[in-house]
């Protein structure tokens, strides 16, 4: 399958419900993918671009033992977790069947990791321990 930004992610995809990216008009979920949509408006300088502005927005937070190099394609399913609130209810901030920018990062000396989800209008940094087990919510705002 052909992808419009070229970073291959139809054929390492391997998820049976993929509908594919060029054949869905960028939708291969059913939502948008953040890649896709760039690369329609701008083709690929403005792809590269929008990676590296979203780079430095995350690192710009200024959080402790989070350093993003890159970011990467991932399907809403897989990083929407659900963060516990203060009133004791539980929420998710993310659509299951989007496409975001983001990472996980390791941090030193625990065993529990950020995770960081962005699109054209949100950061989300989140902690989690294996497997996304105990999530905690760091960041949520809307992009510069």
């Amino acid at each position: 399958m052909e992808c419009y930004c070229g970073t291959d992610c139809c054929a390492r995809c391997g998820e049976k419900n993929c509908a594919g990216c060029v054949r869905t008009g960028g939708r291969p979920f059913g939502g948008q993918c953040v890649a896709a949509e760039c690369v329609k408006r701008g083709g690929a300088q403005a792809l590269a671009a929008m990676q590296a502005e979203i780079v430095d927005e995350f690192n710009a937070l200024g959080i402790a033992g989070l350093r993003l190099e890159g970011l990467n394609l991932l399907h809403g399913a897989f990083v929407n977790l659900e963060y516990p609130l203060a009133n004791g209810s539980c929420v998710k901030f993310l659509q299951d069947d989007k496409i975001y920018w983001g990472n996980q990062v390791e941090t030193a000396g625990s065993d529990r990791c950020y995770g960081v989800v962005a699109d054209e209008e949100m950061l989300l940094v989140c902690s989690y321990g294996c497997g996304g087990s105990d999530p905690e919510l760091v960041v949520y705002k809307k992009r510069m």
